[in-house]
């Protein structure tokens, strides 16, 4: 069985510019389009299986993701679509960063949907509670009305909320 060995950053670099390494890059299109390293490859995890992708017999292969953490938790899943040798980055991007390395980044693009989630959420649960405190205690069923959505969310993998915020004109694509 395919294991996923870490690589630093800097070596990373190293065997991208040799051509020796194809980078997939495993976080969600919003995530990708915001920010991701130069020559990665966009494969989102929630793909993976549908597109039944099998990267056997190209070159060596790394993943990534913003933390490293997606990776790591999902080394299994991933390993099973790629020969030998494969590597996942240490650290993800914000190792890559950490490294003093550059990235293509687009600050025009919207944030990732989940953070919006959370930013939404969080105000949404705040303005409920400070409206039960200060003008009716019933205001505390907006916060509640939130939190049993989260979750829900959290549950069932499905997110009412980062599917509104999806069709949002900000989260739109220009053609």
């Amino acid at each position: 069985m395919t294991t996923l060995t870490p690589i630093d950053a800097k070596a990373l670099a190293r065997r991208l510019e040799a051509g020796e390494l194809t980078l997939i890059d495993v976080r969600e299109p919003d995530e990708f389009a915001r920010e991701h390293i130069n020559g990665a490859v966009s494969l989102p995890l929630s793909r993976l299986e549908a597109g039944h992708v099998a990267l056997r017999g190209v070159t060596p292969v790394a993943f990534t993701c913003r933390t490293g953490m997606r990776t790591n938790s999902n080394c299994a899943r991933l390993a099973a679509h790629v020969g030998e040798p494969a590597y996942v980055l240490d650290g993800g991007l914000d190792g890559w960063k950490k490294a003093g390395l550059t990235t293509n980044a687009d600050r025009k693009a919207p944030i990732d949907i989940m953070r919006q989630v959370q930013i939404t959420a969080g105000g949404i649960v705040v303005t409920g509670a400070v409206l039960a405190m200060a003008v009716n205690p019933a205001f505390i069923w907006l916060s509640a009305f939130i939190g049993a959505g989260l979750v829900f969310a959290g549950s069932t993998g499905w997110c009412g909320m980062a599917k509104l915020l999806s069709a949002m004109p900000w989260n739109r694509r220009t053609a």
